[in-house]
Parts: structure tokens; C-alpha cells; sequence
């Protein structure tokens, strides 16, 4: 549907609209009038207001009343072309299905509650997390953080808060006792101190005009990555204690917004997305870096990668696309290498599940998360290696454990599940999560989550879901919202953590499937968090234009904490030369 269509659409469906407003008024005691109803209509100002009025006055009675409901026909055209996506006359140039305000910063949905979380602190179903204790996830990571596993001796479901200063005192003592045959504090033990030290202080790093759509951090830690909506990348140097510009790209043939970026292993180069036909490549190392279009030759119609990801070995690009292919890119051959007709729907995350990048994953708004083997990949026959299925709405993000058995997938149907790549959906589950799928009937970009999702927290929704885990608390509305393990050097990834559309970061103790700390600061979703590989600080990228970082405060040392802590302050920012990289034509 095109905006002339949309515009007809809006023109025939508005007398209807505006009888309604008109009744609502009169219920509510106001004037059914033309001015009553304009009132009406400007206290709804989250309203999205459509960039043409050329067509009131041929769809109103008169003139007059045309001119009166102007906003009632511009929020309607709004909603139309939200529902069916804008076009802007080619790929460059068309709107992200994942994108749900308008280019003046306004959007139609009411504002962000916190009743939508209201479950967040809903025990999960103990069954479940009986399973999780026993699985060999829960295993690993406990033997990886010093502590008892399933079946030893001094288990406990719970593990307690580490004591710390008796934990240095034994060892200035010289009683090594309790640390077996180690005279010193080994990897496990320190993550499960460090464990103790969760962030929850935040500062403000830095705020834009615009809305933040991705922030990560470097592999390690020394670069921080920024994507905003006004078309500018933002790369600041972190190995100091302050964030320090170090380098602002602009984005060329940008559609919407840049939508994903990652760094390459070496921390050279940078690549972007966004809707257009090629992955723009930066070289970041350079003053005044050109700007590399590498071709994906997707088909005819509008093109966009929602995710974006590098090898381990940096050779390799892989991406998901909104017409349900995956693309890999040999950066060596500079050449599409690979392309799979994998999903029904967007494919809106992807992901390397090991460290050979022979393993690929990928999640699409049919809930499935599909595994792939590049090595029996054959274009003409596409055939995952197997699927994960119990998700019962569309996935928004993947991550991967590092240890080629583990992922985590993030979907609009409120979850995250802990995956076993050893533990394949048998095909009934793949059938019920596609009949699911196929009933829902909501819109989570500007709807609010369904009752029938919120109830089922307690419960598994597809009766074959081969999940070890699934966590519930946090909101995933408006937008494709991120979900990742917490570093290995610091926390054993003992924590999966998310943003929410709330605005709110969630940390689950990904051992007992609770919430442990809600990081509340950002007025507007949160859409991309990144914890820092080595440091217990992270870094929260919202829509409402601002970078947050978050570390610990040493007054509030508690390990489960039941109320938020946050405390929000300016931090002072050292000035620093900035060096803008301009696009060049190929």
C-alpha cells in the first residue's frame, strides 16, 4: 500500500472516526463540536501527525469541519502508514519495520507505564527451574564460578552472597583452607565476588537530538559504538575513565535510522546497516577513512539487515534481512558468499553460535530460531541443522554463549529462553509455535502486550518447548530490543541482561531465573545495552536521545537487591577533537 492509498484509506475511514470521537466526547462530558472535538484531540500529544494535508478537504462534509478534525485525519493517516510501512520512492529511502515514530521525533502510542511490568517479580514456574538446575548449563557455570554443582556436597539452590572481607582476611593470613590447592583467588572465585558488585549508579554519558538506536562495546573495551537516528555513528575511547570522542562517522544512504553496527575482531573496521542494499564498511584506524560499499545483490523491492555480525576471525560477514534471507559476505573474496532463503518472515537477529563460525543462528518474526552448519549449506536446498521452537511471537535479538552450546533469543511474546544447541524442537513444537504465531494479533511497535501474554509466565506455552530456561520481567514493545550474557572475565556469565521498553535495564541471575537488579533511569525504551568485557560498569543506548553508563556504588554493596538503587548524575566530560569521517563515492 502506498501513501496515495493510505491516503484514500484515511479519507474514506474518517467520517467513522470522527462520529466516534464525537460519542467519546459526549461520554466523557466534553462537546461532541468541532471544538470540542479539536480539545480532544490535542491532549492526545504522543499522536503521530502525517507530513500531508492536501487531501482534508476533499474528504470532509465541508471545509470548515475538514480544517476543524485535521489532527483526527493526520493521526489516522499516521496509524495507516505505521501499519503498513511508509515507502519513500526506493530501498534508501523506505522505513524500518522495527521503527515506530516519525521523522519529527512524535509518536501516536500513549506513553510507557510501569504497570506493564507488573509481573517482573513473579517467582518462575519451579519446575522450570528445577530442570535448570540440573542441566548442564547450570552446571558449567557454577563449577566455572567456584561453586558446588548439582548432587556435591554444599549445594544450595541459592548461592550466597560471598563474604569478602573474609574471603581477603583468610588470605593475608596465609589460610588457604578453603580454597582447596590454590594459594591465590582463582578465575571462578573472582567472578563470584565480582558477582556481588552489580552496577547500579548510572551517569549520563552523552545526549542527542535524536533517538539512540545501538551502543556496544569493543571486544575489548577500549572503543564504545554509538548509532543514532540522525544519522551519525559515534565512537568514543574508553580505556580512560571518561568517554572520549575519538571518532563521528555520517552514515550515508541511510533509510530510517542506522538499525545495527559491529566492530570487527581487530577493532579496524566498522560496518552499519540500514535500509539499504549494501553494508557500508568504515575503516575506523584512519583520520579521514573512505566509506566501502559492500553488495549483498538482494531482489527487487526494499531492502534492509535488521542484524549485522563479524566472525570471530573477522573474514566473514553475516546479516538477516527483511525478506526472510540470510547473506554471508566473504571480506576477503569481497563477494557475497552465501545466501539462504531461511525464514517465512524479517529475520530480525542472527548470530555465530561457536568460535569456528562454522554454526550459524537465526531468529525471525515467525519464532523460530533456526541453526545452521555452513558446511552442508547449499543455496539450492536450504536445510537447518535443526530448530529451536517456544517462542509463541516473533524473536528481536540472539546471543550466543561463546561455548557453541548455549544461546539466548529475546521475542515480543515478553521472554528470553536459555537454549541447549544439543537439544533440537521435535516437530510438534515447531507446528504449535507456527499455529501460535499465526493467532497473534497484536502489533508490538504500538500496542500494548496482550493479557493472554502476560498470564502466561507460569506456564509453557508450546507443550514440546525444549527451552532450559525461560525469563520473564521486562517488556519488549516499539522496537527490537537487545538481550545479552554478562562478560565471562567478570561475572562467569552468571547474568543474562536486557533492555525494556519501560526504559528500565533487567538483570536475571541466569541460575535461578529471578530478576536480581532493575537499573531505572532512561525515560523512553531502552533498546541496546552492552556490559563492559573486563569492568563491572554497562552501557544503556535509549529513545530518549540519552547514553547511560552504569557502575557500582560501594555503599549499596548488596547481592539481590528488592528495591532499586539507581542514583542518576551528570558526569563531567573531558573535551576531545573530534575527526569526522565523510562518505565518498565508490
Amino acid at each position: 500500500m502506498d501513501r496515495n492509498e493510505s491516503t484514500l484509506l484515511a479519507s474514506a475511514l474518517e467520517p467513522v472516526v470522527l462520529e466516534h470521537a464525537a460519542n467519546s466526547a459526549v461520554n466523557r462530558g466534553g462537546s461532541a463540536s468541532p471544538g470540542g472535538l479539536a480539545t480532544t484531540e490535542a491532549n492526545h500529544s504522543r499522536q503521530r501527525h502525517a507530513s500531508s494535508s492536501s487531501s482534508s478537504s476533499s474528504s470532509s462534509p465541508s471545509s470548515s469541519v475538514a480544517s476543524s478534525h485535521q489532527p483526527t485525519h493526520n493521526a489516522l493517516q499516521g496509524i495507516l502508514e505505521a501499519l503498513v510501512g511508509r515507502t519513500g520512492g526506493g530501498s534508501g529511502s523506505s522505513t524500518s519495520d522495527d521503527s515506530d515514530s516519525s521523522n519529527s521525533g512524535t509518536c501516536f502510542w500513549p506513553p510507557m507505564k510501569r504497570s506493564l511490568t507488573k509481573n517482573k517479580h513473579t517467582k518462575p514456574n519451579p519446575e522450570m527451574v528445577q530442570d535448570l538446575e540440573q542441566s548442564d548449563f547450570c552446571n558449567i557455570t557454577r563449577r566455572d564460578l567456584a561453586l558446588p554443582v548439582f548432587g556435591q556436597p554444599g549445594y544450595d539452590t541459592t548461592p550466597s552472597k560471598p563474604r569478602v572481607p573474609w574471603l581477603i582476611g583468610r588470605r593475608e593470613i596465609g589460610d588457604f583452607r578453603w580454597q582447596g590447592r590454590h594459594q591465590h583467588f582463582t578465575h571462578g572465585q573472582r567472578c563470584h565476588i565480582l558477582s556481588a558488585f552489580l552496577p547500579d549508579r548510572c551517569q549520563i554519558l552523552d545526549k542527542y537530538d535524536q533517538k539512540v538506536f545501538c551502543g556496544t562495546y569493543s571486544t575489548d573495551g577500549q572503543l564504545f559504538m554509538s548509532a543514532c537516528q540522525d544519522q551519525m555513528i559515534r565512537i568514543y575511547n574508553t580505556q580512560g575513565r571518561d568517554f572520549v570522542p575519538y571518532r563521528l562517522i555520517r552514515a550515508r544512504n541511510v533509510g530510517w535510522s542506522v538499525l545495527d553496527t559491529a566492530l570487527s575482531p581487530d577493532g579496524r573496521h566498522l560496518i552499519y546497516s540500514s535500509w539499504c542494499d549494501y553494508v557500508h564498511q568504515v575503516d575506523i584506524t584512519q583520520e579521514d577513512g573512505p566509506q566501502q560499499a559492500l553488495p549483498l545483490s538482494p531482489d527487487d523491492g526494499r531492502f534492509c539487515l535488521f542484524s549485522i555480525r563479524f566472525s570471530q576471525d573477522g573474514r566473514d560477514i553475516l546479516g538477516g534481512s527483511n525478506e526472510g534471507f540470510l547473506y554471508l559476505y566473504d571480506r576477503e573474496a569481497q563477494r557475497q558468499s552465501l545466501k539462504i532463503n531461511g525464514h517465512d518472515e524479517d529475520v530480525n537477529a542472527v548470530a555465530f553460535a561457536d568460535s569456528t563460525t562454522h554454526i550459524l543462528a537465526s531468529g525471525g518474526d515467525d519464532g523460530m530460531c533456526k541453526i545452521w552448519d555452513r558446511r552442508s549449506l547449499r543455496e539450492s536446498q536450504p536445510k537447518p541443522v535443526g530448530v529451536l521452537a517456544g517462542h509463541v511471537d516473533g524473536i528481536t535479538y540472539i546471543d550466543a554463549k561463546g561455548d557453541g552450546r548455549h544461546i539466548i533469543t529475546n521475542s515480543k511474546d515478553q521472554t528470553i529462553k536459555l537454549w541447549d544447541l544439543r537439544q533440537f524442537s521435535p516437530q510438534s513444537a515447531v507446528v504449535d509455535t507456527q499455529r501460535a504465531v499465526k493467532n497473534q494479533s497484536w502489533d508490538y511497535r504500538w500496542q500494548r502486550v496482550p493479557r493472554h501474554l502476560v498470564r502466561g509466565n507460569l506456564i509453557k506455552c508450546v507443550p514440546d518447548d525444549t527451552s532450559v530456561m525461560t525469563y520473564r520481567g521486562h517488556t519488549v514493545l516499539q522496537t527490537l530490543i537487545r538481550c545479552r550474557f554478562s562478560p565471562v572475565h567478570t561475572t562467569g556469565q552468571r547474568y543474562i541482561y536486557t533492555g525494556c521498553a519501560t526504559g528500565a535495564v533487567v538483570i536475571y541471575d541466569a541460575l535461578t531465573g529471578q530478576v536480581v537488579r532493575e537499573l531505572k533511569g532512561h525515560k523512553s525504551c531502552t533498546r541496546d545495552v552492552s556490559w563492559h568485557p573486563t569492568n563491572p560498569e554497562l552501557v544503556s543506548s535509549s529513545w530518549d536521545k540519552s547514553l547511560f553508563r552504569w557502575t557500582h556504588a560501594p555503599h549499596q554493596h548488596q547481592e539481590m537487591p528488592e528495591k532499586d538503587n539507581s542514583i542518576c548524575h551528570k558526569s563531567k566530560q573531558r573535551r576531545s577533537r573530534i575527526v569526522t569521517i565523510h562518505p565518498i563515492d565508490d
